[in-house]
This record gives C-alpha cells, structure tokens and sequence, in this order.
C-alpha cells in the first residue's frame, strides 16, 4: 500500500523519511535490474530473442496474476487503465523485446554503456509527465551524454553505429516512459499493483508470438540458459518492479532516478563474473563520463 505523505511536508514534496526509503527500494530495485543484461545476453545465445524477450512476460504474468487473485486486488478504473497500457508497452513488451535482440549483436558491457542513459531519459519522461522545467544546464549536458554514448557506439562499431545501438536506445525510451508513468500511478495504485496489472494487461498480446517463437532450441538448451530465462522472468519482469516503483513514487522519480547511475558499473561487473567479459579502459571511460554528464544535468535550478 501506497506510504502516508508526512503531515510536515509540502505539498507536491516527499518527506525526508520518505525519501530515504524511496533510496533505499530503489537501490534494491536497480541492483534487480543490472543483473537483466548479462542474464538475457546468457539466455539468448541458446534461445530465440522473442522467447526471451516476451515469453519472460508470459511467466511473470502468470506470477502476477496468482497475486491480484491472491489479495483481491481491486481492478484499475478507466483512467487508470489507459497509464497501465503505457507502462506495458514500455516496460512489459518494449524494453525487453528491444534489448533481447540487442544482446544477441554486442557484448552486456556494450549494452551498459548505452543503458546507462536511461537515468537521463527518465529523467526527461519524469518531466514531460510532471510538467517540469528542465533548465538549459540540463539540456546541455544531454547533448553531451548523447554525444558520449555515440562516440563509443560508433568507435565499438568500427566507425558506423551498429543496429543492436538502435535497439538499445529504443530500449532506453521504452523503459523510460514506462518507469515514469508507473512512478506516477504507484503514488495511488501502489508499486506492486502496477507492474502487476501491465503485465496481465500485456498477457494475451505477449503470449501469440511468444508460442510462434517456440522452436528445437527450447530442448536443446542447457540449464544455465534457463535459469538465467527464469531470472528474467521472476526477477527483472516482476519483483524487481516492487523495489523500483515503489522506490520512486516514495522518493520522486528524479531523487531516486539518480540511483542509475550506479546500474552501469553493477551491469559491467555482472558481465565480468557471469559472461567472462573483458572490461577495457574505454569500456570504462564511457561509462563514468555518461555518468558524469547525467549527474551535472541533475543539479536544477
């Protein structure tokens, strides 16, 4: 259930104790959320990228469902609804299927380079929706992230970008959107409820291609890519939403947005000890440059 607002603090601001459990969910939730990578990058080499990238949806729908049933969960009016249509389509369906055919071309550190906009892009949905002002300091240093990032992506790519680049930042705006639009309805609707519902609204859309994408690679497959499938599904497509909506509709989504920046470095480790993956110096650069950049465009006025 949703946290009392403190009687002390303004209107529109969350508490300090708020705040503080907001941070402490949503560290919970972005260490969730870096292992996501490295795991789908695991599970798409034995398995159809549309199988891992919906078919998680399909299992954490079925877990979903088994907990709205489990609590009588009321259902979502009208208006509520059409906020939870957008946060399937971004969280459910977008960024998943996006960032599993990513993972089949480039390395999960490649991909945590470029993820690791997704800070600045939430913080830019957060300010579409809340109708902020972002300042031109702001603006300025998303210029230069972005520039960052497409330095590395073009220098990784040999001089031209690479198409798994094109899918990570569709993957970037699609989580973006759908982290924002959930913060939003979990200040009401409660975090757990959210992703709960996004997902069994996403189900029957989901399950069509998810049973197409069944082929002779599903007995082929060792267990190692199926308890990696199994992470995905339980962990970076359920639980993990728990610990990260609830983070930031306790904190605000751009306080606790910050946390990101943290995911990159979590997703680079990942890589090293999971997939055995070299970490060169550039590697590195990249990121705490990107990091670098969104934290100065943070700082508003």
């Amino acid at each position: 259930m949703p946290a009392e607002p403190d009687a002390h603090a303004a209107p529109g601001e969350a508490s300090l104790r708020d705040r503080r459990r907001g941070m402490l969910w949503g560290l919970l939730g972005v260490i969730a959320f870096s292992l996501t990578l490295p795991a789908t990058r695991l599970a798409v080499a034995y398995l159809d990228p549309v199988f891992v990238g919906l078919g998680r949806a399909v299992v954490a729908a079925a877990l979903a469902a088994a907990v709205l049933l489990g609590t009588r969960a009321r259902r979502p009016d009208r208006r509520t609804l059409a906020g939870l249509v957008l946060v399937a389509l971004g969280v459910v369906v977008g960024f998943p299927l996006f960032s599993a055919y990513a993972m089949r071309y480039v390395p999960a550190s490649h991909g945590a380079v470029v993820v690791g906009l997704l800070p600045l892009a939430t913080a830019v949905a957060g300010a579409l929706f809340a109708h902020e002002r972002p300042s031109p300091r702001f603006w300025g240093c998303a210029l230069v992230g972005s520039g960052v990032v497409g330095g590395f992506a073009v220098w990784k790519g040999g001089g031209a970008l690479h198409r798994a680049d094109l899918l990570l930042v569709a993957a970037v705006v699609s989580a973006a959107v759908g982290y924002a639009e959930g913060a939003r309805l979990a200040r009401s609707l409660g975090g757990w409820q959210v992703i709960s519902w996004a997902l069994v609204i996403a189900a029957p859309i989901v399950a069509v291609p998810t049973w197409l994408s069944l082929d002779s690679r599903i007995a082929a497959a060792p267990w190692t890519a199926w308890a990696a499938f199994a992470y995905v599904s339980a962990v970076s497509m359920f639980l993990g939403f728990f610990a990260w909506y609830k983070g930031l509709a306790l904190g605000g989504i751009a306080a606790v947005g910050q946390l990101q920046l943290l995911q990159p470095f979590f997703t680079l480790f990942a890589s090293a000890v999971l997939l055995h993956e070299t970490l060169d110096a550039p590697t590195f650069i990249a990121a705490a440059l990107v990091v670098a950049t969104i934290a100065a465009g943070r700082r508003r006025r």
